[in-house]
């Protein structure tokens, strides 16, 4: 019995190693399920980046559909996403808000004044604390809020054409869909 033993452990080890194998290749290893889904967002005021004495509410953006994207001046993927984002908000039909998290306003403002800027509007969270309050870990991170103000939709990553054609357009037209 002593002899099998090796035998035995190796075919355990063995079967693990599959079942991880198949289970990252049938899930998504980067999906990571917010709990904040279908529930309200966060309140928030938040100043705006080309005019901090002016703030953002959640209250403000009530009433129709709006895209949260969450980037930084010093974020390597929001650099990725940055021109997805400038092709694609037009299409969208609901105004992009851009989040500037963790960042310095002026790095921001200098970021988008080179890279463009796809946003309606751009806020700033310096401190990162409000973010916290979204689930945020980092950056980029995108969020469907309806009308309402329910969290509908989250990315974690950088948005791609196909992210958005075949996950957030038809968020998007399910939300314009049930708005009265």
């Amino acid at each position: 019995m002593s002899r099998l033993l090796p035998l035995l452990g190796f075919v355990l080890l063995a079967t693990l190693l599959g079942f991880g194998i198949w289970w990252n290749s049938a899930h998504d290893p980067t999906a990571v399920p917010s709990p904040l889904i279908n529930k309200p967002a966060p309140a928030y005021a938040l100043p705006k980046l080309d005019d901090p004495a002016q703030t953002v509410t959640k209250e403000a953006m009530l009433g129709k559909p709006y895209l949260v994207n969450v980037f930084a001046s010093w974020c390597f993927a929001c650099g990725e996403e940055h021109p997805v984002l400038m092709a694609e908000t037009q299409g969208l039909g609901i105004p992009v808000v851009g989040y500037d998290y963790k960042d310095d306003p002026n790095d921001a403002k200098a970021w988008l004044a080179k890279h463009g800027n796809p946003y309606s509007l751009v806020i700033a969270d310096e401190s990162g604390h409000t973010a916290i309050d979204f689930g945020v870990y980092g950056a980029p991170e995108t969020f469907l809020i309806d009308g309402k103000g329910v969290i509908r939709y989250k990315r974690i990553g950088p948005l791609t054409p196909d992210v958005i054609a075949q996950q957030l357009k038809p968020a998007i037209a399910a939300l314009q869909k049930e708005a009265p």
